[in-house]
């Protein structure tokens, strides 16, 4: 850190106190806080502090910013150990704060009198100020010169050429990532000049997470995690309890191995909590990410570059990816696709199939033996694939059923199984109906069978959000016995696990995180369905 961030001790501002002084090392996570009334945004500055000692106190929020500023002072009097950023970003940088460049830097300063110890001024400001102005306000605080990109992350390097050109204590650059190859930039931006000068740097936008979680050990000084979901001050921003909680965020450091999940969309996925749970739990030091990828060959640059030393693939791309890879496994080359990538010291692509193990385990748990068990598919996409080969492999009786004839018999044809027509469903019964298709996803009123389908002593569904799907509960006013998906996400990712560490995977740890999760989920999402 910059000498003079370190320490503040000039009083060149009349009739002030002395400037606060700044720990020699900053917390590595900054928590903003936004609210419009003055009492609303120092009662949440109250909360926050009890569990975080690095704030942002954004008073472009505000609907009156020098309101607030008595109750601020108020504030650092009972609370010493507090380091907070004052920021009143206008509108033309991206905030909201609606008045004058002089009025800008008149809250500011007295933000930094009432005790913040760090002032944000956007570029777009500094450019229009007198030296001396920038320069007062640097004797009262920390100064941050920042930047922020809301359209990409490009030109970084010219960026930091013209925020050098003022003084300032610490250079935030910002970019927004359209791929997820821009954090990429960001992270080796970081890397090449964080040696040379005190930076935060990161991609904003829901590509950017990679860049959130591994700037700092890039070389940006903090980083920034909302107070809430519904709290973020910029796109793609994450809560901070996620940052320290799920990705483990001040614990991430040089030697910490990069996975994800990859996918398009990936939102909705639950893999980073249950295998960030699974690392927490076997003392592994990795991070798993959600990388939303729109193109096969953004992710491959991000798996080369950063490095990523495992993925888990998800629709659309576990059959698109075999073209990438050195070499697979037996179980990827004959289902047609795959869901587990592992790069090897020497950067070769290595593939794996585990939604087999994760339809097998649960069935195996339940059945007497596999061999002979007569069992519905439905679907002919890769988790059906998955699901019939392993099936076969045990020797069960399996049929297909899906809304195109012609995958189902390519399927069938290449597996040896059966094709069963949805008229002939009432005059047969199964030990197993599978449901290897997206249909009820998301509390989707839509069913791949009608009740009266449904004829079976165990429905499987591999939707396992929501946890009981339309399906499973046909199937228990049927009087069948109900598999949730969530035990096939849970056993194919315990597999990964293996594959990844060559650790036992703590099972029972990842199946309690996921429920949660799900419990979670269900509780936020309209009228608790």
């Amino acid at each position: 850190m910059n000498p003079l961030a370190q320490a503040k001790i000039t009083n060149s501002v009349a009739h002030s106190a002395p400037p606060r002084l700044l720990p020699l090392r900053l917390p590595r996570l900054c928590v903003p806080i936004i609210g419009t009334e003055a009492n609303q945004i120092v009662d949440k500055a109250e909360a926050l502090a009890r569990d975080n000692s690095f704030l942002e106190l954004r008073l472009d929020y505000l609907s009156k910013p020098a309101l607030a500023l008595a109750k601020i002072k108020q504030f650092f009097e009972l609370h010493h150990g507090i380091v907070m950023i004052a920021t009143c970003r206008r509108i033309s940088s991206g905030g909201r704060f609606r008045g004058s460049i002089a009025s800008q830097l008149d809250i500011l300063a007295k933000a930094a009198a009432a005790g913040c110890q760090l002032v944000d001024v956007e570029l777009q400001t500094a450019t229009k100020c007198k030296p001396d102005q920038l320069q007062k306000l640097r004797s009262r605080s920390a100064l941050i010169l920042s930047f922020h990109d809301f359209r990409a992350t490009k030109k970084l390097e010219e960026t930091l050429e013209k925020l050098l050109a003022y003084p300032a204590d610490f250079y935030k650059i910002v970019g927004t990532a359209t791929t997820l190859s821009d954090n990429v930039t960001m992270i080796k931006f970081l890397a090449r000049e964080g040696d040379r000068h005190s930076l935060v740097g990161m991609c904003m936008g829901e590509q950017g997470i990679i860049s959130r979680v591994l700037a700092l050990r890039a070389g940006s000084a903090f980083t920034f995690g909302a107070a809430s979901a519904t709290e973020a001050t910029a796109p793609g921003q994450i809560t901070a309890q996620e940052l320290r909680h799920v990705y483990r965020i001040e614990q991430v450091d040089a030697a910490t191995k990069i996975y994800g999940v990859v996918g398009d969309p990936i939102a909705h996925s639950l893999s980073p909590t249950i295998m960030n749970s699974a690392f927490r739990r076997e003392n592994v030091n990795a991070v798993f990410l959600a990388l939303h990828a729109k193109t096969l060959k953004d992710l491959l640059t991000c798996v080369r570059e950063i490095p990523i030393h495992g993925i888990s693939v998800t629709m659309p791309y576990k059959e698109a990816i075999l073209q990438y890879l050195d070499n697979t496994d037996a179980h990827s080359a004959k289902i047609g696709a795959c869901n587990t990538v592992v790069r090897a010291q020497d950067g070769k692509l290595y593939g794996f199939n585990t939604d087999a193990a994760g339809i097998i385990r649960p069935l195996e748990r339940r059945l007497n033996t596999l061999e002979g068990a007569r069992i519905l598919v439905l679907g002919a996409g890769g988790a059906a694939r998955a699901a019939v080969f392993g099936l076969k492999e045990r020797g069960s009786e399996v049929y297909i059923l899906n809304r195109s004839a012609a995958p189902a018999k390519k399927l069938a044809h290449q597996a040896r199984a059966r094709i069963m027509k949805r008229p002939d469903l009432k005059k047969m019964a199964f030990d197993v109906i599978i449901n290897a298709t997206p249909v009820g996803m998301g509390n989707a009123r839509e069913t791949p069978l009608q009740e009266r389908e449904i004829n079976a002593r165990y429905v499987f569904d591999m939707v396992y959000d929501p946890a009981e799907t339309r399906l499973l509960k046909l199937a228990k006013e049927r009087g069948a016995q109900a598999i949730p998906g969530i035990e096939m996400f849970v056993h194919q990712a315990a597999r990964q696990f293996e594959i990844w560490t060559g650790k036992p995977a703590p099972w029972d740890e990842m199946l309690r995180v996921v429920l949660l999760a799900l419990q979670e989920r269900a509780q936020r999402s309209p009228n608790g369905k």
